[in-house]
C-alpha cells in the first residue's frame, strides 16, 4: 500500500470553538499528511445554529445599514438567508458556482478555495444587477480562509455597481485572507477565529502563527 492510498483526511480529533456564545466542536480534517484544518459545514449544524449565527452577525452588521445581503453558493446561502431574515430584509443575492441554464450571460469571477480542488467560478445573474446597483451591500460567507472566494464575491458585487459596506463571516481561519483581501480586510466582521494545524508527536496541534 502506498503512502497516497493510506492517507485519510479523518483525524478523529476536534477543535472546540465558541461561536458568539454557542459552543461547537469542529472535526479536524487533514488536507495533507502534515497539515489540517477544522472543518465547519454550516448546513450540518442544524436550524438553531443557523438562526444563532444569522442573528449574531446581524447585530454586528446592522449599524452599516445594508440594503442587500450577497452570499456565495453553496455554504454561503444559509448565512445570507439567516442574516437577511435577522435584518428584516426580503431580497438577497446568491452568487452561483455551477453554470445553471439561465446563467449563460452571467458576470464571472474566477476564484480558488482551500477546501476545493482546482479553480472555480462565481457567477452573478445579470438580472440581479438592479438589486445591487447603487445599493449598500454586505457580502457574507461561512468561513474565510484563503480569502479568494470573498474577494471574488466583493469584486462581482462592485462590478454590478454595489457599494460594499461590509463583509460578514461566521469564522475567520488563519491569516492568508488578510493579504488576499488587502484593504478590504477592514470590512470583515466575524463571530470567531480558528487556527490551522500541524501534526506533532501527540496528534494534531494548532499552528501558533495562524491565530489572530
Amino acid at each position: 500500500m502506498t503512502q497516497e492510498t493510506a492517507f485519510s483526511p479523518i483525524t478523529g480529533q476536534n477543535w472546540p470553538v465558541d461561536v458568539a456564545g454557542l459552543q461547537v466542536d469542529l472535526p479536524i480534517v487533514a488536507i495533507r499528511p502534515d497539515f489540517a484544518i477544522s472543518l465547519m459545514m454550516v448546513i450540518d449544524l442544524g436550524v438553531r445554529f443557523g438562526e444563532h449565527v444569522g442573528r449574531k452577525l446581524a447585530e454586528k452588521l446592522r449599524p452599516l445599514k445594508p440594503d442587500v445581503i450577497v452570499g456565495a453558493a453553496t455554504l454561503g446561502i444559509p448565512v445570507a438567508i439567516e442574516v437577511s431574515r435577522a435584518l428584516s430584509l426580503d431580497n438577497y443575492v446568491i452568487l452561483q458556482k455551477s453554470p445553471k441554464i439561465h446563467l449563460g450571460h452571467a458576470l464571472v469571477q474566477h476564484i480558488s478555495s482551500i477546501t476545493s480542488k482546482g479553480e472555480q467560478r462565481l457567477l452573478l445573474d445579470r438580472r440581479a444587477i438592479p438589486f445591487l446597483a447603487g445599493k449598500r451591500v454586505v457580502v457574507v460567507d461561512d468561513v474565510v480562509a484563503s480569502g479568494s472566494s470573498l474577494k471574488g464575491s466583493v469584486e462581482l458585487a462592485r462590478s454590478a455597481g454595489a457599494e460594499v459596506v461590509g463583509i460578514g463571516v461566521i469564522l475567520t481561519e488563519a491569516r492568508d485572507w488578510q493579504e488576499t483581501l488587502g484593504p478590504d480586510q477592514a470590512l470583515i466582521h466575524s463571530l470567531a477565529h480558528i487556527p490551522q494545524f500541524a501534526l506533532g508527536k501527540d496528534g494534531w496541534r494548532p499552528i501558533q502563527e495562524t491565530f489572530l
